[in-house]
């Protein structure tokens, strides 16, 4: 146990990711005025961090040792009072901890913050290369190599984008669509999002595409009139559905939408135990252009401890299997410090799916979440089992470039092995639009499915969401008012 005593509210996030990043194998907890007192008294004991933060300045206890701050005003233009005081206050306590333990993180003192949207607004105040790279340093403590990584990222998003914003102008406003497929085959041991096992949940399939199928009527009788520009189908695992309920979907889709401007359309096939011919086919005859064959690792012992079924041997019949029937943007999943993964397992990985040549590659950090077992393995065998490292990092993205791939887009999550990030590579003309649309939030997306949550994107720039029940027998039940909620939301607009 690891506990920091904080005496000022709107502080906990940054201060428990900051430390959680320098502690990775501690679970910290952080205590502030408004938590009972029980509570506190139970945790006293554990105290390992004070911090005290005034109107202007702070102090921080650390192991018994004493540093200071005394806020000087942020003169950088446009960033309130408020937000320059806890920036500063970031970039002190994120320099005494690298002080005190010795260590420095590969992203600073950057926290709830997409890395690339600093890049975003360095660019539009015509910063050239040095200036930015310089900011992210001396602001956010971030290494070179991370930067020009963000930078790089953030300019093929802008062209992105801006192809977009001028279709915009001449066609109308754009929109995306995600339908939700919440079934998997099981449940995998990191996995923490609406997902249900496809063999208890096998009778209730034909209901929840009914459902689907009156959440597409409705969208797309509310957004007649506006371009359709990307179609993602996720999950969970779409491809758990059979392949005559995959068409039966599928089906419905072209028939309500017009499809004829749609310069993506993906669904997520993702477990190799969940690919047939049949299946592939059928999104073949409805138009699927993008799928993903995910593996996540090539190691046939890790994929037993994470409870994914699908063995090395299928990944490689599936993936093939979908080259052959004619699939030319596949993407591949990999996920860096799986349990027990050192560097020469990631190796082997990374070779196997050069082999193989996907369109685009997929590098996840671990990172675990609360709601996944994972969690509770940690707890039992430690989190040095998890190893990402910079070397890790590096094999992946050598791979990438073996591959011919570029880095398209980024984003980062709490408690991430390594402190690292996810990227996503992609040969060029195969970049994911909905990857990049779904993390800069620059078009509505409106989703459909159990879980799924819808975002508005308003012309001054505001976000309305509205989300849908995650429990599928609710959603299902409840299918009038989910397509109320969307109604609100639109009144909203």
């Amino acid at each position: 146990m690891f506990v920091v005593e904080l005496d000022r509210a709107n502080f906990e996030y940054d201060v428990h990711s900051i430390v959680k990043a320098f502690y990775p194998e501690e679970q910290v907890t952080v205590l502030i005025p408004e938590m009972r007192e029980e509570k506190r008294a139970q945790l006293q004991a554990h105290i390992r961090i004070r911090i005290h933060i005034g109107e202007d300045g702070a102090a921080i206890w650390v192991d018994g040792a004493e540093f200071t701050w005394n806020h000087q005003m942020d003169s950088e233009g446009g960033k309130s009072p408020e937000k320059a005081f806890k920036d500063g206050f970031k970039q002190f306590f994120y320099r005494k901890l690298k002080q005190v333990t010795g260590k420095s993180l590969p992203w600073g003192n950057l926290t709830g913050i997409r890395p690339t949207k600093i890049a975003f607004q360095l660019l539009d105040q015509g910063m050239d290369t040095e200036e930015i790279l310089t900011y992210y340093r001396e602001r956010y403590d971030v290494t070179r190599e991370k930067a020009e990584l963000s930078l790089a990222i953030a300019r093929r998003e802008r062209e992105m984008l801006a192809e977009l914003s001028r279709k915009d102008a001449e066609k109308g406003e754009g929109y995306s669509l995600y339908i939700g497929i919440p079934f998997c085959p099981t449940t995998c041991l990191y996995c923490s999002f609406t997902s249900f096992p496809i063999g208890s949940y096998r009778n209730a399939v034909d209901s929840y595409i009914d459902c689907l199928i009156r959440e597409m009527e409705y969208t797309a009788d509310r957004c007649r009139g506006m371009r359709l520009d990307t179609v993602y189908i996720g999950g969970g695992t779409p491809t758990t559905l059979e392949a005559w309920q995959l068409e039966r979907l599928l089906g419905a889709l072209k028939e309500r939408f017009d499809f004829s401007q749609v310069k993506e359309f993906t669904v997520e096939a993702g477990r190799a135990d969940s690919i047939t011919e049949e299946k592939l086919q059928a999104l073949r005859r409805c138009g699927v252009g993008r799928i993903s064959v995910n593996p996540q690792t090539m190691n046939q012992q890790t994929l037993d401890v994470i409870g994914r079924k699908a063995g090395v041997r299928q990944v490689e019949e599936a993936f093939y299997l979908a080259r052959d029937l004619g699939f030319d943007n596949i993407n591949m999943d990999l996920i860096l410090g799986l349990p027990g993964e050192t560097e020469k397992e990631v190796q082997h990985t990374v070779d196997r799916v050069v082999e193989m040549a996907p369109d685009s590659l997929t590098v996840h950090s671990l990172a675990v979440k609360r709601a996944s077992r994972l969690n509770q393995w940690v707890q039992e065998n430690g989190v040095s089992m998890l190893r990402n490292t910079e070397e890790t990092m590096r094999i992946a993205a050598e791979g990438a470039e073996r591959l011919g791939l570029v880095p398209y887009y980024l984003y980062r999550q709490k408690n991430m092995s390594g402190n690292f990030e996810n990227v996503g590579y992609a040969k060029e003309g195969k970049l994911g639009l909905y990857n990049v649309l779904i993390m800069e939030e620059t078009q509505s997306i409106i989703a459909l499915g159990a879980g799924s949550i819808t975002k508005l994107v308003l012309p001054d720039g505001r976000i309305e969401r509205s989300e849908n029940l995650k429990e599928v027998a609710l959603y299902i039940e409840k299918i009038d008012e989910m397509i109320s909620r969307k109604e609100q939301l639109f009144g909203r607009a």
